[in-house]
């Protein structure tokens, strides 16, 4: 079984949105030299709309790619004020914005809202929810086993069109 040190430096702000935080990339988030890094903005990015956000995002994933840093979009966890199970929900959209962002940079994808909308048909999502728009220890315990089958699969399946 293969082991590893992994520093893990959150950058994060809460209630941040992603135009904020593309602001600040370089010299706080970049500047840590990280080997892979996790883009996570679209709950608060729903207060600027797609356009906007999309601008933000393709400016992070373009500087950190110029970087050599390996990226792993995330598409956002639920909010409960919002329908998960509709393609019309400003979540949803931005879930299928941020599909389209990894596919057309050929960069990592954990679809976070994806597994979400399968809980959804069949369990309560309250129970994976500390408060309306944040998850508890269950709902980060689908999140952290989607982003360790994603490492473990591309450590087992890496190619060269591939991020990470």
């Amino acid at each position: 079984m293969p082991y590893a040190v992994v520093n893990s430096i959150t950058t994060s702000i809460g209630g941040e949105q992603s135009e904020q935080g593309s602001i600040r990339f370089g010299k706080e988030v970049l500047a840590h030299r990280p080997d892979v890094l996790f883009i996570d903005y679209a709950l608060n990015d729903r207060g600027i709309g797609l356009e906007r956000a999309k601008i933000a995002w393709e400016k992070m994933i373009q500087e950190a790619m110029a970087n050599g840093t390996k990226i792993i979009l995330m598409t956002p966890t639920p909010d409960l004020k919002e329908d998960i199970l509709s393609a019309s929900s400003k979540l949803a959209k931005h879930s299928s914005q941020i599909r389209q962002l990894a596919q057309k940079y050929q960069i990592g994808l954990v679809d976070s809202y994806r597994l979400f909308q399968a809980i959804a048909k069949t369990e309560d999502l309250k129970d994976y929810m500390a408060q309306s728009n944040h998850i508890n220890e269950k709902g980060h315990q689908v999140v952290a086993n989607a982003i360790l089958e994603f490492l473990v699969w591309n450590r087992n399946n890496y190619s060269k069109n591939r991020s990470i």
